[in-house]
């Protein structure tokens, strides 16, 4: 699974809005941070769409927390930037997807399947909270 600047970039805007009480817009966000103001906005507008954010429009608008930041896992975060789901391996869902048709025969599937499983408990463990005060 490779982490994009999109998972980056969701996180670094969480963190800032997390820790404040108004709703934060995309040009102040792009101009903290120092990064483009259309891709942050397509970020941003993924993390509202899937329910981690509100988005405000108007003058005093932007975007607020929908959840407590220790309700906001980081599994849910990479998922959401990076709209797919999180995958160490092509065949990591079962043998089934198997590119060398080996499927249920294949002798790495449950090392690598093991991989994923503690990938996947890290990621949903690990809360936004816990990056915050870390």
């Amino acid at each position: 699974m490779l982490l994009t600047k999109a998972s980056e970039y969701a996180l670094l805007s969480l963190i800032i809005i997390a820790q404040k009480n108004a709703p934060q817009d995309v040009d102040t966000l792009s101009t903290q941070l120092g990064l483009s103001k259309s891709f942050l906005a397509k970020i941003l507008q993924s993390l509202a769409k899937e329910g981690i954010l509100s988005s405000f429009k108007g003058a005093h608008g932007g975007f607020m927390l929908t959840k407590k930041p220790e309700e906001i896992t980081l599994k849910m975060v990479v998922e959401c930037a990076e709209k797919k789901q999180t995958m160490v391996f092509e065949c990591a869902p079962s043998t089934q997807k198997c590119p060398g048709g080996k499927g249920d025969h294949c002798r790495v599937w449950p090392i690598l399947n093991k991989l994923q499983l503690k990938i996947d408990m890290f990621l949903d463990t690990m809360t936004l909270k816990d990056i915050i005060e870390n």
